[in-house]
């Protein structure tokens, strides 16, 4: 299990660092430059990936709760929702007009979904932790940013593509769900 809580910490951790200490991520830019400062922190995040795998499968889970939701069809609508709103924070569409952070809602919703859905400590670990940590990342950039400015409204046509890609994803992820993560979605 400290694997995997090492790995959640990293993640954790660098991404708060250019919310918590802007000077300082400032300074690193200006002496390593854009693109070297970039690659430094996407090398650090794919290796806290890599721990959280690593982790995750090495880690022997041990029931802390009884998950009331657990192959539930709210927990996958919760999912097709944090879908939804992942692939929206990348696209121009009107969701961004209501939601300031939607990829950081999404992580919460993805979490909530999980922790709804899984009971045992590695699930709680993991799922609890990035869950925390996108509330507090979205504190953070509110206060590091200030006053949001809502963007223009987009056609129609960029909320319905936003709608369709997620979906095509979810079911991807669904159905391949038990050969990646090891876990089927499906109660039994």
């Amino acid at each position: 299990m400290s694997l995997l809580v090492t790995g959640i910490a990293v993640w954790c951790v660098v991404h708060l660092f250019p919310s918590i200490m802007p000077a300082t991520r400032e300074k690193l830019v200006a002496q390593l430059g854009s693109n070297a400062y970039r690659g430094l922190f996407s090398l650090i995040i794919l290796a806290s990936l890599v721990i959280i795998v690593l982790g995750w499968r090495s880690a022997t889970p041990a029931a802390v709760y009884a998950p009331p939701l657990q192959g539930s069809p709210i927990v996958a609508l919760l999912m097709y929702l944090a879908f939804v709103l992942f692939v929206a924070a990348r696209a121009k569409t009107n969701l961004k007009r209501a939601l300031r952070h939607p990829q950081l809602t999404g992580v919460v919703v993805w979490s909530v979904a999980h922790l709804l859905a899984n009971g045992d400590s590695r699930s709680v670990a993991l799922f609890a932790s990035l869950g925390v940590w996108a509330v507090l990342e979205i504190v953070l950039i509110n206060r590091r940013d200030g006053v949001w400015e809502k963007p223009v409204a987009s056609p129609a046509r960029s909320d319905a593509n936003v709608v369709l890609i997620a979906a095509i994803a979810f079911a991807v992820i669904f159905y391949f769900h038990e050969v990646l993560f090891g876990v089927s979605p499906i109660a039994r």
